[in-house]
């Protein structure tokens, strides 16, 4: 931080007000007054484009298709390190969010940002992250319409945390829930699978790696309506993210009471991820994932399903991994490669905290 700058005049009972070139984040920044208005206008209005003026207002007010279903959904990012292989907060809130649209069917349409700032924080990595988040929604495209700040104390926020709510529209002919899958369905993962928590893992603790491994966070909108352009009866769509892919199926095999198997050779995993869960002792089914999807889908559908998903970049690595079965109704199990099977159950407790 740069040496405190002198107070202006207190006269006729105005509150002193700190001169406004800082390199990293202060509690004057979450005043609402001159600093706040800095930063908004030296960072954040970029990450509105078009839109800045409508951050002048309390709301943003934006036109909606008339037919069709509205899609919200809300989550907050406190991923650490900031910055990590394949992404950082910023990316990751627009990833995340847009995501749990398009698992529903939706397309997303805009993204409201709220951050909390530690003070402390270095406005040039504030900067790089939220010039990261434009270039995410603009990839995907989602619209950043509106957003706020906060300034919590020094130690009080581990930096930056950040909050969005994402608006969609789903067309009247989709509906994909938790509830659909029946027994002969297939499962499909659009990918490898532990990407985004080893990577965290790796470049939190300083694990050096064989190869280079990145998160696999990117948005999956163009994939999930690949999917839904390749089969019409697609029972449900999920992002295996905290919980990784045991999560997800023991979701759908409870909301569903079916039973889910999975085939251990089928599971597409990195070398690299595979042996550090060996190392470390973590089970690759309870990774968190940022850029992968899991699809239930008929039998007959799932190859074409399969070649859909392999046409999106997001999609290269996608597989047949399970079955939808009557028997052991909400449970998930996993067959291994000779032939033994053990039960997948919900994650107990947290197997790497703060990766998202």
């Amino acid at each position: 931080m740069t040496a405190r700058p002198p107070i202006e005049s207190a006269a006729f009972g105005a509150c002193p007000v700190p001169a406004s070139r800082y390199d990293v984040v202060v509690l004057g920044h979450g005043s609402g007054g001159r600093l706040s208005r800095d930063l908004f206008e030296s960072v954040f209005s970029p990450l509105l484009g078009a839109d800045r003026a409508l951050a002048l207002e309390d709301q943003a007010t934006l036109p909606f298709p008339a037919e069709g279903r509205l899609a919200v959904t809300t989550d907050a990012f406190v991923v650490h390190p900031l910055e990590f292989p394949g992404g950082d907060v910023g990316s990751l809130a627009v990833h995340g969010t847009v995501n749990d649209l398009a698992v529903g069917g939706a397309r997303p349409l805009y993204l409201t940002a709220s951050f909390i700032l530690e003070e402390g924080l270095p406005l040039s990595t504030l900067a790089r992250i939220v010039a990261s988040m434009k270039r995410a929604a603009d990839a995907v495209p989602v619209r950043v319409v509106a957003g706020d700040t906060k300034v919590v104390d020094r130690g009080k926020g581990d930096g930056l945390f950040v909050t969005t709510t994402g608006v969609g529209f789903v067309p009247a002919n989709v509906a994909l829930s938790a509830t659909l899958a029946r027994p002969g369905d297939a499962v499909v993962v659009s990918g490898t699978l532990g990407d985004h928590g080893i990577a965290i893992l790796a470049a939190r603790k300083g694990i050096e790696l064989d190869t280079r491994l990145e998160s696999d966070s990117q948005p999956l909108f163009a994939l999930c309506q690949e999917v839904l352009r390749a089969s019409r009866n697609v029972r449900c769509l999920r992002d295996p993210t905290r919980g990784g892919l045991s999560s997800a199926l023991n979701e759908i095999a409870a909301a569903s009471s079916v039973g889910v198997r999975l085939f251990e050779e089928k599971l597409p995993l990195r070398a690299e991820v595979r042996g550090a869960c060996e190392l470390l002792g973590f089970d690759p089914l309870y990774v968190a994932n940022e850029g992968k999807v899991v699809a239930v889908v008929p039998r007959e559908d799932a190859e074409a399903v399969v070649l859909a998903m392999r046409r999106t970049p997001a999609g290269t690595d996608a597989a047949v991994v399970g079955e939808i079965v009557e028997g052991h109704p909400g449970v998930v199990t996993l067959r291994s490669v000779v032939g033994g099977e053990r039960v997948v159950a919900l994650l107990a407790g947290e197997q790497l905290p703060r990766i998202c």
